[in-house]
């Protein structure tokens, strides 16, 4: 049952992680998009701490979604999801 909830949090939870992600890369670097790793004009610097920068922001929005979800699902239930 809570199969079809957990793959909509999933894909809610990473729209969001990308749109956070985009936020914080736009203050923190100061331009619109994060560099592409094949970008030629990007420095190796640029390039991994943008994608450090993004899987760190991706995992927790995710998580925080799933777990977000998996609590009002037992609230609403009485069962948590995994049990």
């Amino acid at each position: 049952m809570y199969k079809p909830l957990g793959v909509l949090l999933g894909v809610l939870g990473g729209l969001a992680g990308d749109a956070v992600f985009a936020q914080v890369w736009k203050r923190v670097a100061g331009r619109g998009e994060a560099p592409r790793a094949t970008a030629r004009r990007a420095t190796w610097g640029q390039v991994l701490a943008s994608a450090a920068i993004q899987g760190a922001i991706f995992g927790l929005v995710k998580a925080a979604i799933d777990r977000g979800g998996a609590a009002a699902f037992h609230r609403l239930t009485g069962t948590w999801p995994d049990d």
